[in-house]
This record gives structure tokens, C-alpha cells and sequence, in this order.
């Protein structure tokens, strides 16, 4: 494989230079605010989640300008490593379950994208971000399964499936509206994606600052 390889994939990249994205390259910085707002108050897994956050914009703004296959894994390798360690925390501090457990419910998250992603890959409108459909539905599932023992979770949770499948949707319509949008949509997949993993982390610090409460 050639890793210098340029990858033209985005409405916005009309040409090679690190500068051939503006928008797309710009808008990662909304990573790095998040992740840097959050950590005064961010504890433990959180910090590390906020750290990984950091990371994925920098990894994205890397593939936005250099657009190569190396840029591209620095791109998409924080992103699963973020989803890892948030569905260890959340199998951790919403379910109580030992960190063993929760950490093999992480890794066959592995298994289950892979899966799922094959079924989006066939759906009409959801082959683009196939990928990445499985992680909203997820997260779906954990909103409805907490939905009794921890509602303000359950609710957390919901949010921020709605926040992630309008980002997707931003990601997924990039190149069908790049004849009537220059810039194209998928900025608008950067600044909900940070919003989204941000406020995924306000939902884990959230359940951490009322453990004594019980909910329902």
C-alpha cells in the first residue's frame, strides 16, 4: 500500500496542496476547544476521553491537509480508539459491571460494527457513512436499556444519538450537494461530531457527580 498516496474524497478538495480544504481543515480546531473546555472538570476516564477528543482533531485536520492514506489512519484510529474507551467507561459506571467485563464489552464492539456496518452498507442512503451508523444505534440501545435504572443517562444518551445521526447526515449528503454547496457539508461533520463526543463526556461526568442519587 502506498501511504503518500492523495485521496480525493471530500466536495470541498478540488485539488492537491495543504490548503485545498479550508473549511474541512479549519473546523477540526472544534475538537481541540471541546476537549480543552471540558478538562478543567473532567476526572479519570474523562480526561482520557478528552485527550483522545484532542487527538481526533488533530488526526482529522492531518488527513484534510496532507489527504494521504497515513493522514487518513491518523483520521479514523482515535475515532475508534474514543468509542472504545467511552463504551468500557459506560459499561463501567452505568452498569456497574467489573473492569474485565466492561473491557470485553468494548472490544466486541469491534465485531458488532463490523456486522452492523455490512447491513448499512446495503440500506439505501446509509452506504456512504455505513461505517459509522453503527455507533448511534449503539448508543440507541444503551439510552433504551437505562432507560429505568438511570433516566437522566437514558436521556444523556438519546441526545446524543439525535446529535450524531444529523452529523452523519452532514457527512453522508457532502457530495451529492457539492453542486449546489462549494464548501460542501461535511464541516458541518466536524462541528457535531464535537459537539456530540463532547457532550457524551458531560453525560459520563454528569452520572459521576450524582452517585448517590438514586434515579427513577
Amino acid at each position: 500500500m502506498d501511504w503518500t498516496a492523495q485521496i480525493d474524497g471530500y466536495c470541498e478538495r478540488l485539488g492537491p496542496g495543504l490548503l485545498a480544504e479550508p473549511a474541512n481543515a479549519v473546523t477540526n480546531l472544534a475538537f481541540v476547544i471541546v476537549a480543552l473546555w471540558l478538562w478543567p472538570r473532567a476526572r479519570g476516564v474523562e480526561r482520557w476521553l478528552c485527550a483522545v477528543l484532542a487527538v481526533i482533531g488533530i488526526g482529522s485536520g492531518l488527513f484534510h491537509t496532507f489527504a494521504t492514506a497515513w493522514a487518513s489512519l491518523a483520521d479514523v484510529v482515535p475515532i475508534l480508539l474514543y468509542i472504545l474507551i467511552y463504551v468500557y467507561a459506560a459499561n463501567l459506571r452505568f452498569w456497574g459491571w467489573s473492569m474485565w467485563v466492561s473491557a470485553l464489552g468494548a472490544v466486541l464492539f469491534v465485531p458488532y460494527a463490523l456486522a452492523a456496518g455490512q447491513v448499512f452498507a446495503v440500506l439505501p442512503g446509509f452506504a456512504v457513512s455505513s461505517f459509522y451508523w453503527p455507533v448511534p444505534l449503539l448508543i440507541f440501545v444503551y439510552a433504551f436499556l437505562l432507560r429505568s435504572r438511570l433516566p437522566r443517562v437514558s436521556a444523556g444518551l438519546a441526545i446524543g444519538t439525535g446529535i450524531l445521526c444529523a452529523s452523519l447526515v452532514a457527512r453522508s449528503v457532502d457530495d451529492a450537494l457539492c453542486p449546489v454547496l462549494p464548501f460542501g457539508t461535511h464541516f458541518m461533520w466536524h462541528l457535531l461530531n464535537a459537539t456530540m463526543l463532547g457532550w457524551m463526556i458531560t453525560v459520563l461526568r454528569r452520572h459521576r457527580l450524582e452517585p448517590h442519587r438514586a434515579e427513577g
